[in-house]
């Protein structure tokens, strides 16, 4: 490609066939130098994957480009801007590179490559994820609803290596394990039924991964079609959990990752009051995540057609993964956490991300509002045919007047400032209440509170009678 240095912007249109239908001459030059033709499929790695993103949330993309086309290395800024049919569908998308800058490129430079193919491999994948030097994780973002679940599970697990929350079919090693044996792994995660392949890209400028690690899931299978929503007319009303939510995520698990970064000092030496004020931000920055977590979730759970898909479960299982996740911020408090003891079994009939959930969001608040040094612990129960499963905590307790209100939506019983949008027990409660159960709490001032949650219990198939 010969275009000057000094053409700094390049624009073209995509059509709903991922057809290069029009381009400025540095872009067009650069589609053959990948192989491709005016009019034909669009034949630039790092941009079909860009274009796939921007067509999938029908919403403006602005990212880093970069591409090489034999003889220089290219690197811009795109833009991509979606087009919507009177449909709803999404047909062409404008595309804008700007700061439109090349350099000259040696084919013999393995660095360069490994470079852009980490970049295009990055733009493809659906989970990415910073993990510092010992593979934990430190943020998380996701870009597509299969993944939701597991996302949402780094996220609380934060300080947790990686490898807790996927598995690795036929790999019964303890996990986890060295980086470069686990880059190219194939694994399964909660949610979703694609197989997913994870890559590790160290970073740090001494030994690979003494800056950390990035993360990628990608899956070379389609998502099925139950997790595909259907596009509304061009006048529906924007829904936070389906449009606006991966639009409010991406630059804020940025802000997360730069602030993480600063703090960690992965970008030099930095004075101590400058380190905590990034950490201010991360923690900001994850507040905010999960104040749209459950605004996304609220939505969810006050529709009409809201239902929950019961199974067969064991609430042991459900209460010690749940334990698994919160322990780092349980560590934190110096708060020991007492999980079902190995051996009990309490089988039940709901689901099990669900109840998951709920009991993520109970012991999360038993951790928070506990004192230091105290216990919260998690039991087993059952009354009649109903499953029980309870937290309990050592913390100040609730009024009578306080047990019911505490249910109520965007109810925090007076506290501020301690990062919670009230909406938690609300949006548990419903859950459990569209499982044909129920959560419920005892308490009394100074001696701490009991919440309980029932659901439909089942028999043990190995105890009932041939």
């Amino acid at each position: 490609m010969n275009a000057p240095l000094g053409q700094n912007v390049a624009r073209g249109r995509i059509d709903g066939e991922n057809r290069l239908l029009s381009a400025d001459g540095p872009l067009m030059e650069l589609q053959r130098a990948c192989g491709g033709e005016p009019g034909g499929p669009l034949a630039i790695p790092a941009l079909i994957g860009l274009v796939g993103k921007a067509r999938e949330f029908g919403l403006r993309l602005a990212r880093p480009f970069e591409a090489i086309d034999g003889e220089k290395r290219i690197t811009a800024w795109a833009e991509l801007e979606p087009r919507m049919e009177a449909d709803g569908t999404v047909g062409s998308v404008d595309l804008t590179l700007s700061s439109w800058h090349g350099e000259e490129y040696d084919p013999e430079d393995d660095a360069a490559m490994d470079l852009l193919r980490k970049n295009v491999r990055r733009d493809l994948s659906d989970l990415t994820a910073r993990l510092d030097s010992q593979q934990r994780i430190l943020t998380v973002e996701v870009e597509t609803p299969d993944l939701t679940w597991v996302g949402m599970a780094m996220e609380t697990g934060v300080g947790r290596p990686w490898t807790d929350f996927v598995n690795f079919p036929g790999n019964a090693q303890e996990q986890p394990l060295h980086w470069r044996l686990l880059d190219g792994a194939e694994c399964t995660v909660e949610g979703s039924k694609r197989r997913w392949r994870a890559h590790l890209d160290p970073l740090g400028s001494g030994e690979p991964g003494s800056g950390g690690f990035l993360l990628s899931l990608s899956s070379e299978q389609s998502l099925p079609e139950t997790h595909l929503g259907a596009s509304g007319g061009s006048d529906e009303v924007p829904s936070l959990g389906r449009d606006l939510s991966p639009v409010l995520r991406q630059p804020i698990n940025r802000i997360i990752a730069n602030a993480e970064t600063i703090r960690t000092k992965l970008a030099g030496p930095l004075a101590a009051e400058y380190s905590d004020y990034a950490a201010d931000i991360a923690t900001a920055g994850q507040h905010l995540l999960s104040l749209i977590d459950d605004l996304s979730d609220l939505e969810v759970v006050e529709s009409e057609d809201f239902v929950t898909a019961p199974d067969r479960i064991e609430l042991a299982d459900v209460a010690r993964q749940a334990c698994g996740i919160l322990s780092v911020r349980a560590r934190e408090k110096s708060i020991q956490l007492a999980p079902p003891m190995a051996g009990e079994s309490q089988l039940a009939i709901a689901e099990f991300r669900r109840v998951l959930q709920i009991l993520i969001n109970l012991i999360g608040n038993a951790v928070r509002y506990s004192p230091e040094g105290s216990q919260v612990w998690v039991r087993l129960d059952r009354i009649g045919n109903r499953a029980l499963i309870c937290v309990a905590d050592q913390g100040q307790g609730l009024a009578a007047e306080q047990q019911e209100r505490v249910f109520e939506k965007f109810e925090r019983l007076g506290r501020s400032g301690d990062g919670g949008s009230g909406l938690g027990l609300y949006i548990s409660r419903r859950i459990a209440r569209a499982m044909d159960g129920d959560l419920t709490v005892e308490s009394a001032p100074g001696q701490g509170a009991r919440f309980t949650l029932s659901v439909p219990a089942a028999e043990d198939m190995r105890s009932e009678p041939r």
